[in-house]
This record gives C-alpha cells, structure tokens and sequence, in this order.
C-alpha cells in the first residue's frame, strides 16, 4: 500500500512525537542514507527535532560525499550519543528506521530497546525477522525507499534544495540500477518531480562514481559464474577477500544484464567471519522465499542473507541444495 494511503499511521506516530531519531541499515548506501535526509527535512518543516544516527566507521563513495558536503547542515550523531539528545519524556521520543525492517541490520540493534516507540519506513518485504514492536509502513511496489519519501515530499509540498532532491534521485537511481530494475510509472514521476525541484542527473552520476581498485575487485568475481537451469547464475569470491554489502549487491545487478539469466546469487566475505549472500531477480523468481529459508530476506526483486563462523564452500552449497529443494 502506497504511503500517501498509510498517513494516518504515519501522522499518529509522528505528531506524538517531539524528538525524532532516524537509522537507517548498517553499511549506508544512498536510499538509505537519501530518504533519512528527506525525512529529516520534512520533520523539520513539522518542527521536530531531528538527528540522523550514523555508526558506519566506513562509507561507500556516494554516502562519503553526501556526509562530508553536509556536514554542518544536518544533525548527524552516533547511537553512543542518543540519551543525551532523548526528551526526557519518553513517550515524546520515536525511532524512526528506514529502508531496512530487520533488527540485524539497522545501524545499531541495542537502540531498538530504548524507544518505546518505533517507526518502520521500507519497501521490502516484511519477514520473520522483521522487528516485531513497531509501527511498520510498507510498500513493496515502490523502486526504493527514497521514491516513498519522495511522495511525502510532494503530497505536504515540502520546500526542499535542489541539493537534497538531487539525493533522493541518486537513491532512485541506486536501487534501479539507473532504471532497469523495478520502476513503475510512479518511479519515473518521482524522478520528473525530483527534477522539477532541481535535482540534478549530472550531481547524481557524480555521487554514483566508483573506485577503480573497487570495481577491479568485484570484476574477479565474474570469473566463476555457474548457471542453474540456464536460468539463475551464481558466483562467489576467494575467502580471501572481504567486501562490502554494496559489492556483492552489484555484481548480483551485473549478471541480470547477461542473456537469459533471470535471478543471481553473489558469494562472498563480509566481514572476518562473515559470508554474505546478495540476490538480484527480474520478478520470476521468488528469491525472497529461497533467502528466508536460509535466514534471511528481501523481496521478489532484491534480497541477502549473512552466516557467521561458516565457509564461502558451505554457504554455496546451502544455497544450491535450497534451491533444488524448492524446485527452481
């Protein structure tokens, strides 16, 4: 269901509120990073006070370049740093998580035991794992959560700079791989009204650059693709390797542009005792369901799950006898 119809919801939770906290997923990309700033701007237009919980140590570029030219500008903190800024009323606090709806991934899982009162803002698909004590607005038909708050932005014609609208369109841009992944009609007006408020396509490709020794990385994983009914393509790293979320995330959007493939699988090290799985369809097949079987989750379009203490060999093997077992 669209946000606009979801506003009631989401006015009760926020008109109650007097100070607003706004997390985002670990390892920032820029829908995650886009919409907090979106809402940031149209709670403040409500007279909210606001601050942005960051606890990433690292970034990737996009998100580097948009916390370092706005810095300053918007109220940034660590989750260290939450009690000191919290009303003392705790009814008048509210945790506001976008772009992820899963207590593993926010940017910190020890500040969902501090508010009573939690709000979810996201557009993927909810699952067992999905933070249980909150208010959840979803929409699983949206290209992204940048596109959801960019209806809000529109609907309660919030005056934004073309800066902050140029952001918003970059997260767009991000989870539709410039377009070719999960647009509507309703994607391509968010991008028109973002422009019409002078987003620029130019600053976007700026923030969307990539580190060459980066993009040299991901390439390796290319080497060993495999192909199941012709149809799903899966690859993985060396386990000696560790990359970020985000690198798997584009090599799974990669193998989506080679003939026939139609859902990719990418393997790899996310942390020192980390595998990550990220996954990437066209729609056909259910790799959401594949995902959750394995802990994790997403939507019929993107998704991921993560092992702790386990190989990149066994990882792979799980996630081929999953999807024998489910007849893919």
């Amino acid at each position: 269901m669209s946000i606009i119809k979801q506003r009631g919801t989401l006015n009760k939770a926020i008109n109650k509120a007097k100070t607003v906290f706004l997390m985002g997923h670990k390892d920032l990309d820029l829908d995650a990073l886009g919409s907090s700033i979106g809402m940031y701007l149209l709670l403040k237009g409500k007279r909210k006070e606001c601050y942005i919980v960051v606890d990433d140590l690292t970034h990737e570029l996009g998100v580097e370049k948009v916390l370092r030219e706005l810095e300053g500008c918007i109220k940034i903190i660590k989750s260290e740093n939450v009690e000191k800024y919290m009303n003392q009323r705790e009814a008048k606090n509210l945790l506001l998580i976008l772009d992820t709806n899963k207590a593993d991934l926010v940017q910190n899982k020890d500040l969902l035991k501090k508010f009573d009162n939690k709000l979810i803002i996201d557009h993927h698909d909810l699952s067992k794992s999905s933070i249980k004590d909150a208010v959840i607005i979803n929409d699983t038909e949206v290209s992204s959560t940048c596109e959801m708050i960019t209806e809000l932005i529109e609907y309660y014609d919030v005056e934004i700079e073309s800066y902050y609208a140029t952001v918003l369109l970059a997260g767009i841009v991000l989870d539709t791989n410039n377009f070719t992944l999960k647009t509507n009609p309703g994607t391509y007006y968010a991008a028109y009204y973002l422009s019409s408020l002078g987003a620029s396509a130019k600053k976007v490709q700026y923030l969307l650059k990539q580190d060459i020794e980066e993009y040299t990385e991901r390439q390796k994983l290319l080497a060993g693709i495999e192909t199941i009914n012709g149809r799903i393509a899966i690859t993985k790293a060396t386990p000696y390797t560790i990359y970020r979320r985000e690198d798997l995330a584009r090599v799974a959007d990669t193998l989506l542009f080679f003939n026939n493939i139609e859902a990719s699988f990418v393997i790899g090290k996310i942390g020192k005792d980390t595998v990550g799985i990220s996954a990437r369809s066209l729609g056909n097949y259910e790799i959401s369901k594949i995902l959750e079987k394995l802990g994790g989750g997403g939507s019929d379009y993107n998704g991921a799950a993560k092992f702790e203490d386990t190989t990149i060999s066994n990882v792979e093997k799980l996630l081929k006898n999953t999807i024998k077992e489910m007849g893919e």
